[in-house]
């Protein structure tokens, strides 16, 4: 469901921007090197649902983000014009093409709910503070997923040169577990409801790029 959508964002840029999706793919962004793009999966509401199937068909939506203006101006090139985008396979014809902007959480607090699994990578030690494995995902529900996840929202707000003094007040809802593979293995997660608190152009830039990890793969879409 979410492994085309990054190939389809460098494919964009190559017609929009192509130096900017060049650098992200080599490099990344900033101090960081991480690649401030998300995506969503492609949504179908008047499509029937059946039970283990993914719906398709009639009008839909796929939403792309990022807090760079440089990368959305490249995607937004690179869809002019086009008629159909191709999802792994499957053509999806482009009807209309809309910007939505960021709330502007003057208040300085965003509370942000997922459409897509949320993940993060914990330590890989086990109580005993011993290194056990690489591939440590960890659940919002599990201990350490409070300060993985707040410390990658603060990495984020690096990447992006934005006030880095962002933090986590509670995570107020948390979805079934679910895994995609995306590349090799497969991503667990879960959708999740958090409440946020920082700048507001910091809570801007991480509403247009998503929550955790993984977000050019299409984990950890913000619902707009």
């Amino acid at each position: 469901m979410l492994r085309p959508g990054r190939g389809l964002v460098y494919e964009l840029l190559s017609r929009g921007a192509p130096e900017i999706g060049t650098r992200l793919h080599e490099h990344g962004w900033g101090e960081t090197g991480m690649t401030p793009f998300g995506h969503s999966a492609p949504e179908f509401p008047s499509a029937r649902r059946a039970r283990g199937q993914y719906a398709v068909g009639g009008t839909g939506t796929l939403e792309f983000g990022s807090p760079l203006p440089q990368v959305l101006e490249g995607l937004a090139k690179g869809l002019a014009g086009q008629t159909v985008v191709d999802w792994g396979g499957t053509a999806l014809r482009v009807d209309a093409v809309d910007v939505l902007a960021p709330p502007d959480f003057a208040s300085g607090k965003a509370v942000l709910r997922t459409s897509t699994p949320v993940v993060m990578k914990g330590s890989g030690h086990n109580e005993h503070g011993e290194r056990t494995t690489r591939q440590a995902w960890v659940l919002p529900t599990e201990p350490e997923f409070a300060a993985y996840f707040e410390a990658n929202l603060r990495r984020k707000a690096l990447t992006v040169g934005t006030d880095p003094d962002v933090s986590v007040q509670a995570i107020t809802w948390v979805g079934p577990k679910r895994s995609f593979a995306v590349g090799k293995g497969h991503k667990p997660g879960a959708a999740v409801e958090a409440e946020l608190h920082g700048a507001p152009e910091t809570l801007r830039c991480i509403w247009s790029w998503g929550l955790g990890q993984a977000n050019s793969a299409g984990f950890g879409w913000v619902i707009a």
